[in-house]
């Protein structure tokens, strides 16, 4: 990706502040309900989309008492509203492909919101199976690095069992996403962990295999402030998507 960055990149280089934009505490209750729902478990040491949920919500300093309301929730202790988990597919500007993770109480309300907001921004909202072939569903680790340089420890994560590794500065500071199977991600980590690197976050993604070259401003913007407003829904918990920005360009 030398010379480029992705979605997942950029949103890292953007800082703290702007990645957090929109990660309510209601987004957060809803992920964490969810997860323990879907994973049947509220201990996070079984259930690694309870516990990637529960780091998020420590990172934005969330209330104890609303993440052990959401985690009852979750195991049915609680009445509430049913909440149930969407993606969405679709094309935004210059036919960048989007897929779109959400969870909602009303699956219509959602779906009518986000086919609003493909056609306001001159896309469209697809059916199942139009954009999902251009991504591939891994596991991602954000790793710092040991200080050595850039291609020596690249090469040594490959050797501990990535599948890709893409290498970025995080406030002067080098980092890398390592990706890897999903059946293979805690393994993964724990290794790149035992070998010295400091493991930030581990999560299962949809990583773009296709990729829409943008190389001018104006489409750099358009395209960014199209995922900024998808990840702003609160609906919506994750969004992927294929483009790919020249370096400079934001």
């Amino acid at each position: 990706m030398s010379g480029h960055s992705k979605w997942s990149t950029i949103k890292r280089q953007k800082g703290a502040a702007d990645i957090k934009r929109g990660q309510t505490f209601t987004k957060l209750t809803n992920a964490i309900t969810i997860a323990v729902k879907l994973g049947g478990s509220s201990d996070p040491e079984s259930n690694p989309r309870l516990r990637s949920v529960l780091e998020e919500a420590k990172a934005v300093n969330m209330p104890k008492e609303n993440v052990n309301r959401a985690i009852d929730r979750g195991l049915g202790r609680l009445p509430g509203q049913i909440l149930e988990e969407v993606l969405f597919e679709g094309f935004g500007p210059l036919k960048v492909a989007f897929m779109v993770e959400g969870v909602t109480d009303n699956k219509l309300r959602t779906l009518q919101e986000m086919k609003n907001l493909f056609e306001r921004a001159g896309g469209n909202l697809a059916g199942t199976g139009a954009a999902s072939f251009m991504f591939k569903r891994l596991g991602e680790i954000k790793v710092r690095g040991k200080g050595r340089s850039a291609d020596e420890e690249m090469l040594e994560l490959i050797d501990l069992g990535a599948e890709d590794v893409e290498d970025f500065l995080d406030q002067n500071i080098q980092q890398y996403l390592v990706y890897t199977e999903v059946a293979k991600l805690a393994e993964v980590g724990n290794k790149i962990a035992q070998a010295g690197y400091g493991v930030e976050q581990a999560e299962v993604v949809l990583k773009p295999n296709t990729l829409v070259e943008i190389k001018d401003k104006t489409s750099a913007q358009k395209v960014l402030d199209f995922a900024q407003k998808l990840e702003e829904h609160d609906d919506i918990q994750k969004v992927y998507a294929n483009f790919d920005v020249e370096e400079g360009l934001v």
